[in-house]
């Protein structure tokens, strides 16, 4: 799955820098992560780093954008080969 973050966001901007995917951006309210570019870290880290660092959990599983570990690890393969 990609992940969402939840409208209990604070934007204290630690997730966005974290994100090795560029996935996360301010939105309108919040801070948002294009489901496209997420890869739960999978390729690059043991577990998602927005989640590790995020002081309010608001960053949690898309229920809407349902991945295996294989499918996230074809999409880190894809991206990285995009540059």
């Amino acid at each position: 799955m990609a992940l969402m973050i939840t409208d209990e966001c604070i934007n204290c901007d630690v997730c966005e820098p974290e994100c090795p995917n560029g996935a996360i951006t301010q939105g309108d309210e919040i801070y948002v992560i294009d489901p496209s570019l997420c890869t739960e870290c999978v390729g690059h880290y043991d577990e998602p780093q927005c989640v590790s660092v995020c002081p309010v959990d608001c960053c949690i599983l898309d229920p809407s954008q349902v991945e295996s570990k294989e499918e996230l690890q074809a999409k880190y393969e894809a991206l990285q080969a995009k540059g």
